[in-house]
C-alpha cells in the first residue's frame, strides 16, 4: 500500500510540473519556398565563409548575390530572384568548401513563441569537383530569433 502512495505523489508531482508555460513552447512548422540549393565553384574565390544568414533586406539579398556571381553565375538558375522583403525574408546556409561532393539540405523550419529553428543536414556523394554547397529558402517575414540546427 506504501509503495502505491508513493507512485501516486510521483505521478501528481509530475503532472503538477506541466504547466501551460510548457504548452506554449509547442513547435509550428513554418512553410518556406526553396530559392536555389547548388553549389559554388569558385575555390573560394567568392570570398563566403561557412556561414548561416538572415537577410532581411534587398540590399544585402544583391549584395549576396553580386558576391555568388563574382566567380560563376550562380543566380541565373535561382529559382526566384525577385523577393518582396515586406513580407518575406531569405535563409542562406553555406558550407564550408568541400573537396568532393556534398550538398546542403534544409530538412524543416519550425517555429515557437520566440523562435524559428532551422534544421539542416550535409549529404556526401561521389565527385572530384571541390565545391562549396549552399541552399537558400525564403519564410515568411518575421523578427523572431533565428537559430540553426
Amino acid at each position: 500500500m506504501k509503495h502505491l502512495k508513493l507512485v501516486l505523489i510521483l505521478l501528481l508531482v509530475t503532472f503538477i510540473g506541466c504547466n501551460d508555460e510548457d504548452m506554449s513552447q509547442l513547435e509550428t512548422h513554418v512553410d518556406y519556398i526553396e530559392i536555389a540549393k547548388s553549389e559554388l565553384y569558385g575555390n573560394g574565390e567568392e570570398g563566403i565563409s561557412q556561414s548561416n544568414m538572415v537577410i532581411r533586406n534587398e540590399t544585402d539579398w544583391e549584395n549576396l548575390k553580386n558576391q555568388m556571381d563574382s566567380y560563376n553565375d550562380v543566380t541565373d538558375n535561382f529559382n526566384e530572384t525577385d523577393i518582396d522583403f515586406e513580407t518575406n525574408i531569405l535563409i542562406a546556409v553555406f558550407l564550408e568548401i568541400k573537396m568532393n561532393g556534398y550538398e546542403v539540405n534544409i530538412k524543416k523550419v519550425t517555429e515557437t513563441e520566440n523562435i524559428v529553428s532551422v534544421s539542416t543536414t550535409e549529404n556526401a556523394f561521389i565527385s572530384s569537383v571541390i565545391c562549396q554547397p549552399f541552399c537558400i529558402i525564403k519564410i515568411p517575414k518575421t523578427e523572431k530569433r533565428i537559430i540553426f540546427e
